[in-house]
């Protein structure tokens, strides 16, 4: 929220302003309630509830600064240090879908949620 706030003016100040924010299917209530996904699996409260609020924040920002683009990326299970280089994709494969929303064009949209595969249901 104060990266966000501090950084308003100059996003304003762009031709294109657009903020990505990086979230988790396992703030989605959605997914963690799929026993098809491996979200459903995963007992992280903390984090759970960290991910969902950046999720909320992303709608909220989207609906109340019409002038900048708020989007929100679920990279997925990604081999990092976070987990241990556990992740079933790579750095790459986890990038795909930030490096989509960050360089689309202005035209494609506000306030959704996608993975590397596409929309999220959350």
């Amino acid at each position: 929220v104060r990266v966000t706030t501090a950084f308003l003016p100059l996003l304003r100040a762009s031709d294109a302003p657009a903020v990505v924010n990086v979230t988790s299917g396992l703030g989605s209530v959605a997914l963690t309630h799929d026993p098809a996904r491996i979200e459903s699996k995963v007992i992280a409260p903390a984090y759970a509830a960290s991910k969902a609020a950046v999720t909320m924040l992303t709608t909220q920002y989207a609906k109340a600064f019409g002038d900048v683009r708020f989007n929100a990326v679920d990279p997925g299970y990604t081999a990092t240090d976070l987990n241990g280089h556990t992740g079933t994709q790579t750095v790459t494969e986890g990038t795909d879908a930030i490096v989509t929303l960050a360089t689309e064009d202005p035209s494609a949209g506000t306030g959704r949620i996608i993975d590397r595969y596409g929309p999220l249901t959350w």
